[in-house]
C-alpha cells in the first residue's frame, strides 16, 4: 500500500506516491500547473494503486494547527476558517481534501501538514506585530510565516550533507518560486521569517508585492475608492513581477527581455532579497551557510549571483563557474575560500509530507493540540 501526497501551491499542485517504509521511497510524481478538476486528475494519477493515506500540504493553519493531524469536519472548518488569510493557497487544498474523500472514500485517512507549523515557536519578538494587544489577541493578529515546509525540507537535506556539523548552525534559506520566502534558522528551528500574518509579506514575488507601506494602502483606499477585495486582488494577483513589468510574472521571461521595467522588476526582486539576508545575519550574528531552493532558486543563475553579488563584505563569495552550471541539481556554489557556504538544494517537501502522514498514523489517535 501506498501514501498519496498532494501539494497545493498558488499556481500549480504536486501529486506524488510514496512506499509505506521507515525511509519512505519515491514511486511517481506529477506536477500540474493551471486549473484542473481534482477527482479527474486524482483518479487518472493514483490507478489501481492501493492507497493508505493521504497527505496534504496546508499553508495556514493559524496558531491551533500547529502539528500534522488527521483531517475531520472540525479540521476542515478551521482550514477553511483561515481562506481570508491565505485566500490563493487555503480554497484550494480544501478542493483537494474533498476530491480525495470523494474519489478514495471515508475509510482512507488524510493528514494535513501545515506551512505554519515550523514558525508556531517563533520567537515573541520575532512574531509580533506593534498594534493593540487586545485586538491582536482577539483577532489572533501575529506573524504566522510560510513556506515552512520547504524551509525545514532545505536544512534537514543540508544536516545530511554536513553530517560533521554540530546542530546549532545558523542557516538562512531562501525558497524563491512564484511565493518568495526567507527564513533565519538557528540550531533547525525559526527564529525569523519574511512572510508574516498572510503570505504576502515580505520579499517580492510574481504576482505578489511583498512588503508595502500600509499607509499606501490606506490611501489607495481613499484615493482610488479600493474596496478590500479590489485590494486583495490588487496585491496577490497583479504586483510583484508582473506589476512592475507590466508584462510578465515569470522569472524566465523577465531575463531574458532588454525592456527597462523588466530589468527593474529583476533588480527590485534581487534588491529586496539581498536586503532581509543583510537583516538575517544580524538576526543571526552571522550564518553557517545560504540555501537556495524553488523553481527560481533552483534554476536562475543570474538571480542567485545577482543577489549575492555585494555580499562580499560578510564573508560570501559565491563560485561564478559552479553558480553558473547549477541548474535543478544541488551542490555546493560558493568558492571554497567563502566563510558562508552557499548550497542550491532541490526542495522536496513531499517527503516531509509523506513522512508526517506515517507519523500521525503511528499515533493511537491524533493529540488533543493537534485536534484544535
Amino acid at each position: 500500500m501506498t501514501i498519496l501526497t498532494v501539494n497545493t501551491g498558488s499556481s500549480s499542485v504536486r501529486m506524488a506516491l510514496y512506499t509505506q517504509d521507515v525511509s519512505p521511497r519515491r514511486l511517481s510524481e506529477r506536477h500540474i500547473t493551471g486549473s484542473v478538476l481534482p477527482t479527474e486528475t486524482l483518479r487518472e494519477f493514483v490507478g489501481a494503486q492501493r492507497i493508505r493515506a493521504v497527505a496534504h500540504r496546508v499553508v495556514h493553519g493559524g496558531d491551533k494547527l500547529t502539528r500534522p493531524c488527521l483531517i475531520d469536519a472540525d479540521i476542515e472548518a478551521e482550514i477553511e476558517g483561515l481562506t481570508p488569510i491565505a485566500p490563493l493557497h487555503n480554497p484550494l487544498a480544501l478542493a483537494w481534501i474533498r476530491a480525495c474523500h470523494e474519489l478514495l472514500g471515508a475509510d482512507v485517512p488524510q493528514v494535513a501538514v501545515f506551512d505554519t507549523g515550523f514558525y508556531a515557536d517563533l520567537p515573541t519578538v520575532a512574531r509580533t506585530y506593534a498594534l493593540p494587544r487586545a485586538l491582536a489577541e482577539r483577532r489572533r493578529l501575529r506573524r504566522y510565516g510560510f513556506h515552512g515546509l520547504a524551509h525545514q525540507a532545505m536544512w534537514r537535506r543540508w544536516q545530511v550533507l554536513q553530517a560533521r556539523r554540530a546542530g546549532d548552525a545558523r542557516v538562512i534559506s531562501l525558497q524563491l518560486g512564484a511565493g518568495c520566502s526567507i527564513t533565519a534558522i538557528r540550531d533547525g528551528k525559526a527564529v525569523d521569517t519574511s512572510m508574516g500574518f498572510s503570505p504576502l509579506e515580505g520579499l517580492v514575488m510574481a504576482t505578489r508585492s511583498g512588503d508595502v507601506d500600509p499607509g499606501l494602502l490606506l490611501y489607495l483606499q481613499r484615493a482610488e475608492g479600493m474596496t478590500p477585495e479590489r485590494l486583495e486582488k490588487l496585491l496577490n494577483e497583479e504586483s510583484g513581477l508582473l506589476g512592475v513589468s507590466e508584462a510578465s510574472g515569470d522569472m524566465r521571461a523577465l531575463l531574458t527581455s532588454s525592456d527597462p521595467q523588466a530589468r527593474l522588476a529583476v533588480d527590485l526582486y534581487c534588491y529586496r532579497a539581498c536586503k532581509y539576508i543583510g537583516a538575517y545575519l544580524a538576526t543571526l550574528g552571522g550564518a553557517d551557510a545560504i540555501l537556495f531552493g524553488g523553481g527560481v532558486g533552483e534554476h536562475a543563475p543570474a538571480v542567485r549571483a545577482k543577489i549575492l553579488d555585494s555580499m562580499q563584505w560578510a564573508g560570501i563569495v559565491l563560485d561564478a563557474a559552479r553558480n553558473d552550471v547549477a541548474i535543478g541539481t544541488e551542490v555546493r556554489i560558493s568558492d571554497l575560500n567563502s566563510k558562508v557556504e552557499v548550497w542550491v538544494v532541490p526542495v522536496d517537501e513531499a517527503v516531509i509530507l509523506a513522512q508526517a502522514a506515517q507519523a500521525v498514523l503511528g499515533q493511537a489517535a491524533p493529540t488533543k493540540e493537534a485536534r484544535l
